[in-house]
């Protein structure tokens, strides 16, 4: 009978032992190791380059590894397009997605308040503020209120994103039509904000075992202990920052017209009309009138083009470098297929990127050459001096183009007269890049080759 008890005392310890062992430890295993949390600092105006920036983040979130993700939002707002954009991103998110405003000093303004209120879990730094989100026209007059239909809509639009979110809608409505600021107390005091905590540890302490529901399944975060994953933009992503920038797009609009009225003013140059189309489709694209797939082809279908032209005129380099960098920054704007294989598009930006640094070097070098052959000139210098005699391969009326030792000269009749194509003349003088010509003297206009 003892060995009995024996037995059955000794089955227990054992049951025991187990039970703590894997029973209990296995869950506390499990909050040793919780999911990691992204991390996405916003800061400054909301351009297409941030949307496109989260929007790639959050289709590559894997809701087996990642819990959630923090946007650390700063801005005094940004493109009506980028914020919508973001807000849709933010509904098709597989995780929660929360938005602190920090640190002490930080505004969620504007586009900034249509962020926070589209948020699942909004935050907020004491010191900090949100709303002001009525809409402005933006003009070369300046800016001023917007018309009353895009007014109308933007608050109807805020008001379902609350409602979406649990949020007052009649507040977040408020932003839009009062250009209602709200403090993060008073933010948190009416439901626009969920909490307020000073700093990011404070906000993820807080978070330890918050719950809510997303896409209608619930969830628990985690955060004690959780890995923070700090995400960065791409070099396509910054470039697109940086162009979609309100002022540095009004810029670039205002240089490519410019360089276009300059340019077809000064015939002959190439440089401002290069530099005021490349610059005139980047500033489009940078107000919005353009997407980034419109945008990517236009300057690639440029590039090619004025590589071809300086192929077939006398374009001294010029077009060939300004071809070049069109080439590379449609193929940075160019869009990834997400139907190619995952490493389709570093591979194309880095041919495209070799290619056309390849043919600018070229080029620059063309351009050199003959920016050091003027400067020489210019200074009196008689190493240079042109062929007595040219073939001429662009009739002259009175302008055209001449072959002169096997390279393509811009040429002028000296007289006005015109000279056609396949005739000799005589160069009688040179101004710049320009050869003046003039037929053989008294004798007929024949065919033959350049000297």
């Amino acid at each position: 009978m003892a060995k009995k008890h024996l037995n059955v005392f000794l089955t227990l310890l054992f049951l025991t032992v187990f039970l703590v062992n894997f029973g209990v430890s296995a869950p506390a295993e499990a909050r040793e190791s919780p999911l990691d949390i992204y991390l996405v600092e916003m800061e400054g105006t909301i351009t297409q380059g941030k949307s496109s920036f989260l929007d790639r983040q959050i289709s590559a979130i894997d809701a087996e590894e990642v819990q959630a993700m923090v946007i650390l939002l700063d801005t005094p707002g940004g493109l009506v397009d980028a914020t919508l954009d973001l807000a849709k991103s933010f509904g098709e998110s597989p995780v929660p997605i929360i938005v602190f405003v920090t640190p002490s000093g930080a505004i969620a303004a504007s586009a900034g308040a249509f962020i926070l209120v589209s948020s699942d879990i909004a935050a907020m730094s004491p010191g900090t503020s949100v709303g002001a989100a009525m809409p402005v026209a933006i003009s070369p007059a300046g800016t001023g209120e917007a018309d009353e239909k895009t007014t109308s809509f933007l608050a109807g639009h805020m008001e379902s994103l609350a409602e979406e979110k649990g949020r007052p809608p009649d507040v977040a409505r408020r932003f839009v039509t009062e250009n209602l600021t709200l403090s993060a107390r008073e933010a948190e005091e009416k439901g626009i904000a969920d909490l307020v905590a000073p700093n990011f540890p404070a906000l993820l302490e807080s978070l330890d075992g918050w719950e809510g529901v997303k896409n209608e399944q619930p969830y628990t975060l985690q955060t004690e202990g959780a890995a923070v994953v700090e995400q960065e933009m791409d070099l396509r992503e910054r470039f697109q920052d940086g162009v979609s920038d309100p002022q540095l797009a009004f810029m670039l609009l205002m240089a490519g017209a410019m360089g276009l009225y300059v340019g077809f003013g000064m015939p002959g140059t190439f440089v401002p009309e290069v530099l005021g189309g490349i610059a005139l489709v980047l500033g489009i694209y940078g107000l919005g009138m353009f997407d980034t797939n419109t945008a990517g082809i236009i300057l690639l279908v440029l590039g090619f083009g004025l590589l071809a032209a300086e192929l077939f005129t006398g374009g001294f380099g010029v077009l060939g470098v300004g071809g070049a960098a069109s080439i590379v920054l449609g193929a940075i704007l160019l869009p990834s297929e997400p139907l190619m294989a995952p490493d389709w598009y570093s591979s194309f930006l880095a041919t495209a990127i070799g290619v056309g640094a390849a043919v600018g070097i070229v080029a620059f070098i063309i351009v050199y050459m003959f920016a050091s052959t003027w400067r020489r000139r210019k200074e009196g210098a008689d190493f240079f001096r042109p062929a007595e005699k040219v073939v001429v391969t662009q009739d002259l009326n009175p302008e055209g183009t001449v072959k002169m030792r096997g390279e393509i000269w811009r040429a002028k009749s000296s007289d006005g007269s015109e000279i056609p194509k396949g005739s000799q003349a005589e160069v009688v003088d040179q101004e710049g890049l320009l050869l003046i010509v003039q037929r053989p003297g008294g004798k007929e206009d024949q065919p033959g080759s350049d000297k």
